[in-house]
């Protein structure tokens, strides 16, 4: 096994203090960053400010507090391109980097918890939830074998169990905070969502019976500045109090199969994808009571994607599908196609769509990117290729004015 290690570093300062970027897809899960200034140009030799080799592979992305990146990785069994190992050798990990160089600052291993479940496909399950931080601990969610607090030294604080069922493609949710509680779904495990007490583990409170979701739940301000938890599950959105659980509304969606999609919403309406045919995405408006399906959902879609999330910008929802590679623009009011472009050269996408600096930014399981103008007219700026040949499957996150992309391999921080 190696350690990670900081590449190719460039000095640089930055002008002000670095915002923390706590959980998946930005504080507050949109996918969209203030950032301005990151590359829309690069390769192995052009633009990589460092790059951190990593245990193993991992769909995760990475966060940021403080002067620390977490990320996760698996090694140990059914790692692409490593055949052997077995189920007790499967090891998760927490690693720590430097922000400013990507050097290594410390590295904790969880073992899993068997039996563990087999992946169906490479590169699947082991450590796809991306991890969330705050000024004390970081939260990381390994499916069946549980959620795992540890201070910022690497300190192992508590665990906690939130069901031991498996699915045949692992687990994806990331931990989502808010108040004293860190908010996790645990559909593929219990079919549950289960709030837990950041301070030690407890349970606070559990929604039961949401099927098939493998999202990550949004908070939301509904009409009249009310906090909502919207989860897409099978057949339905489910909204809940998130300071206690509490039922709100449930909306059917008409899309008959699994949701893996995270949502985004704008002035207290929520879009979501997900599904792989038939009706697979719809938008509805918060702030209900009971079923609200009739008064409450605003539209739906034949078009969508089963695996990527979108993201909104001044109107309109943008995104890729997952499997043909193409880029959509839709309408935010209406849900109608403004563009449907098949990019090229653009294989299966996994990772969720980044907004930043006037740009789209999508990434592909093959290793490239490709950076639209975020317009409703398909422009595609650039192609770029890092020359990695493992998957990449996480999302990429802008900050301090650099793009990190994570692969199989490694962490990269590209900018000039």
């Amino acid at each position: 096994m190696f350690r990670p290690v900081a590449l190719l570093f460039l000095a640089g300062a930055a002008a002000a203090p670095a915002a923390d970027l706590p959980r998946f897809r930005g504080p507050d899960g949109s996918g969209v960053s203030p950032e301005t200034g990151l590359p829309v140009t690069w390769s192995a030799k052009e633009n990589v400010a460092w790059k951190a080799d990593l245990y193993g592979p991992g769909a995760s992305s990475p966060v940021f507090f403080g002067d620390k990146i977490f990320i996760t990785c698996w090694t140990g069994y059914k790692v692409p391109g490593a055949p052997g190992g077995t189920q007790a050798d499967l090891r998760r990990h927490l690693v720590c980097l430097d922000r400013k160089t990507g050097a290594h600052k410390w590295t904790k291993d969880v073992a899993a918890r068997l039996p563990e479940l087999d992946v169906s496909r490479d590169g699947d399950g082991y450590a796809s939830n991306t991890p969330a931080a705050d000024a004390d601990r970081v939260y990381c969610f390994f499916g069946k074998s549980g959620v795992v607090a540890f201070d910022h030294g690497g300190k192992q604080l508590w665990t906690a169990d939130v069901g031991d069922r498996k699915g045949d493609w692992g687990s994806s949710a990331s931990p989502v905070l808010y108040g004293d509680l860190v908010i996790v779904n645990a559909s593929i495990e219990s079919e549950s969502v289960v709030a837990l007490s950041r301070a030690d583990g407890k349970e606070k409170w559990r929604v039961k019976n949401v099927q098939q979701a493998w999202n990550t739940p949004l908070v939301v301000k509904a009409p009249g500045g009310k906090d909502e938890l919207v989860i897409p599950a099978a057949k339905k959105l489910i909204a809940v109090d998130p300071a206690t659980g509490a039922a709100l509304w449930t909306c059917d969606t008409d899309i008959t199969w699994y949701m893996v999609p995270s949502p985004v919403a704008h002035d207290g309406v929520v879009y979501c994808l997900g599904g792989r045919s038939g009706v697979v995405g719809l938008a509805a408006r918060t702030g209900g009571t009971g079923d609200v399906t009739k008064t409450h959902r605003l539209w739906t879609s034949k078009k969508g994607s089963n695996v990527s999330s979108p993201v909104y910008h001044d109107g309109h929802l943008y995104w890729m599908n997952d499997a043909s590679g193409t880029a959509f623009c839709a309408r935010a009011a209406t849900g109608e196609i403004v563009y449907e472009e098949r990019v090229p050269r653009a294989g299966g996408v996994y990772a969720s769509a980044l907004l930043a600096d006037g740009r789209i930014y999508y990434v592909g399981r093959e290793g490239r990117t490709y950076v639209v103008a975020a317009k409703p007219k398909y422009e595609l700026l650039a192609t770029n290729d890092l020359g990695d040949r493992s998957n990449f499957d996480a999302t990429p996150v802008a900050a301090d004015g650099r793009l990190f992309i994570r692969s199989g391999k490694a962490l990269y921080s590209l900018g000039k």
